[in-house]
């Protein structure tokens, strides 16, 4: 029987309420305890963590989740790494994203089938460290898609899989779910960066993209699409897909249907690889005209409005911004808080929420992960300062004094924290 007791944390529990001074008992995986006169919990026979006063919070949940990119500049480098090598990195990554605070992780998509899949069983099973996992399936597109990297006069291995009508359609959804894939991936529209679809075309007929749905229904998974253009976020509403990334051009019917389905729905604005882009890209050949000439400047301005709007209706929107490229590496996924409040106008709590109560929720946990609740799973973590005034340093792993998943402490430095703070 594993228990952990926290004593004179500040919590600041994910539901958007003021922090409070509390000891809290993990025991066994869950919050079993929250004493909010700190001192009357006793902790007999547990490990105790002494938090004085640092802040006490849920877990991280990337809700835009890419384990298997690595350092690509262009979507065509994911098809070309090697299924060994790809493993390996997919495998760092995961870690990576366990320390810096990332408990949980809901896959937009891998890029190769059972990457995903394999990393998330050898998690489950203890033998590797990682987020816990809803595995991604590869992006399911249609010919000239994003995704569809193949050249005609010679093969190329593609990052997506490329599927043409109802028929292949059901055929790709139901292998990737064969294999074990949690979520489904398709892309309904184009994207500013594909060579053959730009982001304002919408690609996916509503006949392909309501097969995909209805074929992910019948074994019981979810799915998520790339939908950019209007058009391509009304049918992902009117198909019913469950996670609709970017949604950056939505007009006002598209918004209406986006509130209209408020309670069932999540959107991602993945606004980090626009940021990206735009401002960090010129060591990988994005010049800030060159980003601009590609749209990131328009997207990163719509998506302020839109998601402005979405806020405000109460459409319920999760962290996750690519990263895995080379402008958005794996392990600064944390840096979308602060986008969220710079860049879409949200407040610090707002954005911490769709860090954790809202990624409890996408991850099918909703009434057990995502806050710091009695009776839910303990994913904690104890951090050196008040993210809510300063939600840069959710970036850096130093400022993480203790990681806990499932009740384990996979990291625990308030020992040593507190030494050097009396050395001092």
């Amino acid at each position: 029987m594993t228990r952990v007791m926290f004593r004179n944390a500040m919590i600041w529990d994910g539901t958007g309420a003021d922090a409070f001074p509390a000891d809290l008992l993990v025991e066994n995986g869950r919050i079993v305890t929250i004493a909010r006169t700190p001192g009357q919990l006793s902790g007999d026979g547990a490990t105790t963590v002494e938090c004085r006063g640092m802040t006490l919070m849920p877990g991280l949940v990337e809700g835009h989740a890419h384990i298997s990119f690595g350092g690509a500049i262009k979507d065509s480098d994911l098809g070309l790494i090697p299924p060994e090598e790809h493993l390996l990195l997919t495998m760092r990554n995961a870690k990576t994203l366990l320390d810096h605070g990332f408990t949980s992780a809901y896959s937009a998509a891998t890029s190769k089938l059972r990457l995903d899949i394999v990393i998330r069983n050898e998690i489950n099973a203890g033998r590797l460290p990682g987020p816990r996992m809803r595995a991604g399936s590869p992006e399911i597109t249609v010919t000239g898609g994003l995704g569809d990297e193949r050249q005609q006069h010679m093969y190329h291995e593609s990052f997506g899989m490329i599927a043409d009508g109802v028929e292949e359609i059901t055929k790709a959804v139901r292998l990737c779910c064969r294999e074990g894939a949690d979520n489904i991936k398709i892309n309904i529209s184009g994207d500013d960066l594909s060579p053959a679809a730009h982001g304002g075309l919408t690609v996916m007929s509503e006949a392909e993209v309501m097969t995909a749905v209805s074929v992910a229904r019948d074994f019981g998974k979810k799915i998520n699409c790339h939908a950019r253009a209007a058009g391509s976020v009304k049918r992902a509403v009117k198909c019913g897909v469950d996670v609709i990334y970017h949604c950056e051009s939505a007009d006002e019917e598209a918004l209406d249907a986006l509130e209209s389905a408020k309670d069932r729905i999540f959107v991602g604005p993945a606004i980090g690889i626009i940021y990206g882009t735009l401002y960090e890209g010129e060591p990988f050949g994005f010049t800030h005209e060159m980003a601009v000439k590609f749209g990131m400047q328009r997207i990163l301005d719509d998506s302020r409005k839109v998601y402005t709007e979405l806020r405000k209706r109460g459409v319920r929107a999760l962290i996750g911004g690519d990263y895995g490229f080379a402008q958005t590496p794996q392990g600064t996924n944390a840096r979308d808080l602060k986008h969220f409040v710079d860049l879409l106008g949200y407040s610090p709590s707002e954005a911490l929420q769709c860090g954790t109560r809202l990624g409890g929720q996408v991850m099918g946990l909703g009434d057990e992960l995502g806050m710091v609740k009695e009776g839910f799973i303990a994913d904690l973590l104890l951090v050196n300062g008040d993210p809510l005034k300063d939600l840069d340093m959710m970036v850096h792993e130093k400022n993480l004094v203790v990681i806990m998943k499932d009740g384990e402490l996979y990291k625990d430095q308030s020992a040593s924290l507190a030494a050097q703070r009396q050395a001092a």
